[in-house]
């Protein structure tokens, strides 16, 4: 038998969980869905310092937060893996293993997972050496040394603003030119060229092996071409080499940009009426913690705001 709800949303980050607060609180049956654990990325992060409220707090501690607000509000949360999406009818229909649901609107909050390195044992160090987003923790870093894997956008854009926190960046990409926009590029070869410079380059070298106990404590790379091998010591490694937005469920269903990502208007209303997205999913220059609430509110505002007109017939 499907489950009917007024609003389903699927991931239980910063996102969703913010979609759902504000959903719930404008008094419509809300569901979530979660194959993993609540707050997403966030958990695994083990300090964010740029979330207001709090100076310093435990990725895992403040996802935990959310979903005790959400919880206390009533909403109704699934952990399941959705299967299935059947968005373009006016009811949409979600599948998991287990059970089928229904629903007047979707908000899609599943978020975009950092592409890895594809190194033994990466899982073990993250957040205890590896990080995907220097912006969260590189200050955690200051007058430290640490290694940003990448050369596109958001590599160079990493290596530009962690030297103006750490002593040292060895900047490791596994060719000698760069993805990047010429801006970025005109920036990230004024600090190379500076006298004396923090970056140091290992260009044409890929990451082949981890070391560490508890944390990472070095790592070796190889040469693409020569297959020589070079290991440094970073105190912290940010691997900065693209993300893969989790849309593969939706089958064509709603648009995507060429990179994959939910086109969304101002409204986060994606172009099938009733469905929304919100967070890491949609095309966006920042995906911060901050910006995934405020997608999350606007989403939960406007989708309930399309099921009460649904109600009344307009």
């Amino acid at each position: 038998m499907e489950k009917q709800y007024d609003l389903v949303i699927i991931g239980c980050g910063p996102a969703g969980m913010s979609a759902a607060i504000y959903a719930k609180r404008a008094g419509i049956k809300v569901l979530i869905l979660e194959k993993l654990v609540p707050g997403g990325q966030i958990s695994l992060t083990s300090n964010v310092e740029n979330f207001p409220g709090f100076s310093q707090i435990d990725g895992m501690q403040l996802g935990n937060l959310m979903f005790e607000q959400v919880k206390k509000l009533g909403v109704d949360v699934k952990f399941c893996e959705v299967t299935k999406l059947e968005l373009l009818g006016k009811t949409k229909k979600i599948t998991t293993p287990k059970e089928i649901f229904t629903s007047k609107s979707v908000v899609l909050a599943m978020g975009a997972s950092p592409r890895q390195l594809g190194v033994l044992d990466e899982q073990k160090f993250v957040g205890r050496g590896i990080s995907y987003c220097a912006v969260c923790d590189g200050a955690l870093y200051k007058n430290k040394t640490v290694a940003v894997f990448g050369g596109g956008n958001s590599a160079l854009e990493d290596v530009s603003y962690l030297c103006s926190v750490a002593k040292q960046v060895i900047h490791v990409n596994r060719r000698s030119e760069f993805r990047a926009d010429n801006q970025n590029v005109e920036i990230y070869n004024k600090l190379v060229s500076q006298k004396p410079s923090k970056v140091k380059q290992y260009l044409g070298f890929v990451a082949e092996k981890l070391y560490g106990d508890k944390v990472l404590e070095s790592v070796d790379l190889r040469n693409i071409t020569t297959n020589e091998i070079i290991n440094i010591k970073p105190d912290g490694v940010f691997v900065a080499i693209g993300r893969v937005p989790q849309t593969q469920i939706l089958e064509n269903q709603v648009n995507l940009d060429e990179n994959g990502y939910v086109l969304v208007d101002e409204n986060m209303q994606t172009n099938v009426k009733g469905v929304f997205a919100a967070g890491d999913i949609t095309k966006k220059t920042l995906r911060q913690i901050t910006t995934a609430v405020g997608d999350g509110s606007v989403a939960g505002t406007y989708a309930s705001d399309y099921v009460k007109k649904l109600k009344v017939g307009k």
